[in-house]
């Protein structure tokens, strides 16, 4: 398990310096006092006022010598934490991607939000701002005290005495402040998903009139969080009051038995000057302790739910030892087109293989034909049976349609050949290969999906359109795709046609445009495979009629198309009929028609009375 040590240590010669900055400091503001007591004995006391202007300016110096000390050391510790907080985001963003739906099954979106967000933001502060004052407050109270022993070993008893008192109330409330830290983040995390769940679905909720309830369900969690937050105040306000009180006995106790020393001349008036100083000086430290440990706990807690999330691996893998290898080798290429990638890896190392895989790909004996066959397959999901003996053959450049009624399991064989999840039992093969032992990259690059639920990005149309390969895909290949998808004429009377920038999940677009866009991004893909789950469910009928006449035009493709009108399926190769997660029928739409089965009723449902128009 990844830890916080990894991106720590690689600015420990940062922090060194910053180390030694800060010390600098303190050794200069613990100098100061010293200044203050000849002032006081030499000048004031001993009259001696051609020393007067020396000591101003010694004054001056360290005044000076602080101010570029402490800039160095808050830059250097603020440099480290930005630094260290942009990694550890970008390493938990990464490995976020590379966790399998399931794990998304199981955690909701506000949840990983708070991770990414919040938490990441509580350990960038304990390892800048947080993390410098409590060195700073440790160093800082050792070197005035040993100042104070030096002054006086008998008058430094006052403050040791009182210290104790503070730090145990202060370890007091850290423990409490850690309990309730816990239960705030979890409650943050509930908080945003109950608050991102609305902002995203509001028509919705608008639609339905459920304003009043999501509000009620809101304030629910707000007023949790309220009380939570109150329950840390109450905190605060049991024990930080003891410890200010403290603070301020400690300069009184100070004063009193410092005037006793001097009464009694064990001390100069000069030295209990200093001496004030210094006890003033760490008054502060122990004031900020309660602040700096509340802090601190609320980064330990967040490290615990981050790290939580690091320890997660993903179900679908990769396999372990893939090789990049050619079937067949060429005159003069003997064995050159096998790649040096010993093992496939994903996430942030992804992007550095990607030329490598690019070369492998682009070689006709090693891309993907598109032969799909499914063997005995049986899938079942959080204990629930979904698929059960799904066998087919589907040549390359055929089309499938498959059918049924919802829950029947027809999206679950898309996400089986995607990999989003693995079989209980049986084979998928691609090319006649076990899909498992293709790296879930270039799987996936291989296959374009138009799922059910569109999902646009909050981006132009066009970057929306080459998201599939935005490396690859030109401006051309984008308005063919959308022409294909006939989605060109509507997308060229928007305002700025291709570079028109659409809301959150598409917010502004009909359904049916918003599947058109959907439709052109997996065209421009140019896969072998391209699958089309439900895709034209929000388009009339003459529309969906154009899109299928320039899908069946584009050849070597491999289709598998999911309806629920027959019109979407009707001219596929094969037509499978899903019931209850097994095949119940399967054939042409002309064989289907015959049996006068599920396939027939459904027919008859959809268009009974235009029959001699399908026949």
């Amino acid at each position: 398990m990844r830890n916080l040590w990894k991106y720590i240590k690689q600015y420990c010669p940062l922090y060194g310096i910053a180390m030694i900055s800060m010390v600098i400091s303190i050794l200069l503001d613990a100098f100061a006092p010293q200044i203050t007591r000849r002032i006081i004995d030499d000048v004031i006391v001993g009259g001696k006022m051609e020393l007067l202007m020396k000591l101003l300016l010694g004054l001056l110096a360290i005044g000076l010598g602080r101010a570029v000390f402490q800039y160095t050391k808050e830059f250097i510790f603020d440099f480290a934490a930005c630094s260290i907080g942009s990694n550890l985001r970008k390493d938990l963003f990464d490995h976020i991607q590379t966790l399998s739906v399931g794990y998304f099954d199981s955690h909701n979106t506000g949840e990983l939000m708070a991770r990414v967000k919040d938490d990441v933001d509580r350990i960038w502060n304990a390892c800048g701002f947080v993390g410098m004052l409590i060195l700073e407050c440790f160093v800082h109270s050792c070197i005035m005290v040993f100042c104070m022993f030096r002054i006086s070993p008998v008058l430094t008893l006052v403050p040791l005495l009182v210290m104790p008192l503070i730090v145990f109330f202060a370890v007091k409330m850290e423990n409490g402040l850690g309990a309730v830290y816990e239960k705030i983040s979890e409650e943050t995390a509930q908080m945003n998903t109950t608050a991102q769940e609305n902002l995203a679905g509001v028509r919705t909720v608008k639609a339905f009139a459920r304003e009043g309830y999501e509000i009620n369900k809101f304030k629910g969690h707000n007023q949790k969080f309220y009380d939570l937050n109150m329950e840390q105040a109450r905190l605060i306000a049991r024990y930080q009051p003891n410890i200010s009180f403290l603070s301020k006995a400690l300069l009184m106790a100070v004063i009193v038995a410092g005037g006793i020393l001097v009464i009694r001349g064990n001390i100069t008036i000069g030295q209990l000057g200093a001496f004030t100083e210094y006890a003033n000086n760490i008054v502060w430290p122990m004031e900020m302790v309660g602040w700096l440990s509340n802090d601190f706990a609320a980064a330990v807690a967040s490290n615990r739910k981050i790290q939580a999330i690091f320890g997660e691996k993903p179900e679908i893998q990769s396999p372990v030892n893939f090789r990049f290898e050619n079937k067949k080798t060429k005159a003069g290429k003997t064995d050159i087109q096998k790649s040096q990638i010993q093992k496939h890896e994903i996430g942030s190392q992804e992007n550095r293989k990607w030329e490598k895989r690019k070369s492998w790909l682009s070689d006709p004996e090693n891309q993907i034909r598109g032969h799909i066959q499914f063997d005995h397959v049986d899938f079942s999901l959080h204990g629930t049976n979904i698929l059960k003996e799904i066998s087919f053959d589907l040549p390359a450049g055929k089309t499938l349609g498959i059918m049924g009624m919802t829950g029947s399991g027809k999206t679950s064989i898309i996400n089986l050949i995607q990999r989003f999840y693995d079989v209980s039992s049986g084979e998928i093969r691609i090319d006649g290969k076990d899909i498992r032992s293709f790296p879930l990259s270039d799987l996936r690059s291989q296959i374009s999906a138009v799922m059910q639920d569109v999902f646009l990005f909050s981006d132009s149309i066009a970057e929306n359109i080459k998201m599939g390969r935005k490396e690859l895909v030109s401006q051309v290949m984008v308005e063919r795709a959308a022409f294909c998808a006939d989605a060109h004429g509507f997308i060229q009377k928007l305002g700025n046609q291709y570079d028109t920038i659409i809301g959150e999940r598409g917010v502004g677009l009909s359904g049916g445009q918003k599947q058109r866009i959907s439709i052109a991004r997996a065209i421009a893909k140019e896969s072998p495979i391209l699958i089309l789950d439900d895709s034209t469910s929000a388009l009339d009928m003459e529309t969906e009629k154009e899109i299928e006449k320039r899908l069946e035009e584009l050849k070597g493709s491999t289709k598998i198309i999911i309806g629920h009108r027959i019109s979407s399926v009707r001219h596929a190769d094969e037509i499978l009929i899903l019931d209850q997660g097994r095949i119940v029928e399967r054939g042409t739409h002309r064989e289907l028609m015959e049996q006068k089965g599920r396939y027939y009723q459904t027919y008859q449902v959809q268009y009974g009375e235009e029959e001699g128009l399908w026949q």
